[in-house]
């Protein structure tokens, strides 16, 4: 089932953002995370791609200002309205609408009851999550591992994502097989790939690495890797320890 459906109201030019760069020269809050030198944001040896001068922001969108557009104002005000009944109306942090796609930044301890309320309220009724995707931005100090739920109401026919945000130094997200039971591998593939411990999951081991890996291969501080090969008499070291071309 896709978005692309006559019953789902199109979203105004306002709600479908161009580039970053050119939202802050219009005046649109954007936030910067840092910098990345170079094609793989490594130094010394390890860039190997010929862009080693290359240098570029990382760069989020700033929170968006209602109205947000189409159908993202009746979820926002259907969320906004069971939280403040249950006194929980500081759970979402911000809500960003960028590129076509609207998120709801949840507070971590919170995750399960919104995760729920988003389920079983009939005005929200998203019955089905795709999964989490892990994200490890090491320039978001204090937020540095991103845990992004992408849920589908087939129901409306409407598509929404829920991100919570973590420190590195406690990576800690409370589970949500009990609510989407889909969860439970693909909690098992981030917490093995990024490190983030989903604490209540039945049964969180690693999926793709053996039991015994060290560290967790999909964030931006782990090594390139590789092992030397050697072609026709001459040796190509791993990625990580050739010279650089700039």
């Amino acid at each position: 089932m896709t978005e692309e459906n006559s019953n789902v109201p199109a979203q105004p030019d306002s709600a479908v953002p161009e580039e970053l760069s050119d939202d802050a020269s219009r005046g649109r809050r954007v936030e910067s995370v840092g910098t990345r030198h170079g094609m793989f944001g490594v130094s010394g040896s390890g860039d190997t791609s010929g862009y080693g001068g290359l240098v570029k922001q990382t760069i989020f969108p700033g929170a968006s200002q209602r109205p947000y557009g189409g159908w993202y104002d009746e979820v926002a005000d259907a969320l906004e309205a069971r939280l403040k009944a249950t006194d929980l109306a500081a759970a979402v942090e911000k809500v960003v609408v960028d590129r076509g796609e609207i998120t709801f930044h949840v507070r971590r301890d919170d995750l399960p009851f919104v995760a729920q309320m988003f389920r079983d309220d009939e005005s929200l009724r998203f019955e089905f999550c795709a999964g989490v995707s892990g994200v490890h931005y090491p320039g978001d100090t204090g937020r540095e591992l991103h845990a992004v739920y992408h849920l589908l109401s087939m129901t409306y026919n409407r598509r929404v994502r829920l991100e919570v945000s973590v420190p590195d130094a406690d990576p800690h997200i409370p589970s949500i097989v009990s609510i989407y039971p889909t969860n439970d591998w693909h909690e098992r593939e981030t917490y093995d790939m990024y490190g983030i411990v989903f604490d209540g999951h039945p049964a969180l081991t690693r999926i793709l690495m053996p039991d015994d890996w060290p560290g967790h291969p999909q964030r931006k501080d782990y090594p390139l890797g590789g092992i030397p090969v050697e072609y026709k008499g001459g040796t190509i070291p791993p990625p990580d320890q050739r010279r650089s071309y700039s």
